[in-house]
């Protein structure tokens, strides 16, 4: 599954040219996680990975929306099938600008204190991914794991790790390039 889940990133994600990320940075790649996410296959294979590396505790998956939404979904019905419900879970990067103002989608679903996956397609730096585990924290979740797709290998591990937080990836970015 993963090196299927490998080619239909070369596929549909990967792309050899200069952009400027969403940290700020200047890149000579760029990998779009949704192209892959979002494809049928793609999201199956990442529900999947995922789902089988979930620690045990965790009830529920999620990130900041956009790029984790795809994944959360993905992760929530492979678990069900699987006999193994895991929920999945929004972040907003504003709070709702009416009605209830929440800042998680989902959160119905989720017990106060339940331990949370935070996912995430691409992680450069892990700013996003932070800010994700930041705010369910606030929210009065209990985050356990962070997982991303692809690690573009640029400090986010290193960085989260300073933080007091473990990053898991699927993909390294040197596996895409090869």
């Amino acid at each position: 599954m993963r090196e299927r889940l490998i080619q239909i990133l070369k596929e549909r994600s990967y792309q050899r040219r200069k952009v400027t990320l969403a940290s700020g940075r200047e890149s000579d790649f760029y990998v779009d996680g949704k192209q892959t996410s979002l494809h049928a296959e793609g999201a199956w294979l990442i529900g999947n990975l995922i789902w089988e590396r979930l620690l045990p505790e965790v009830v529920a998956v999620g990130g900041l929306t956009l790029g984790a939404d795809p994944i959360a979904a993905a992760v929530a019905t492979v678990s069900f099938h699987r006999g193994r419900p895991v929920h999945a879970f929004i972040v907003r990067k504003e709070p709702k600008g009416h009605g209830t103002g929440m800042w998680i989608e989902g959160r119905r679903n989720v017990p106060e204190g339940a331990a949370v996956c935070i996912v995430e397609d691409t992680t450069t730096t892990g700013a996003s991914l932070m800010k994700a585990v930041e705010r369910a924290e606030a929210e009065g979740l209990r985050v356990v794991q962070c997982l991303t797709i692809v690690d573009r290998e640029e400090g986010a591990a290193e960085w989260l790790a300073g933080q007091g937080r473990r990053l898991e990836s699927l993909v390294r970015r040197a596996e895409l390039e090869g």
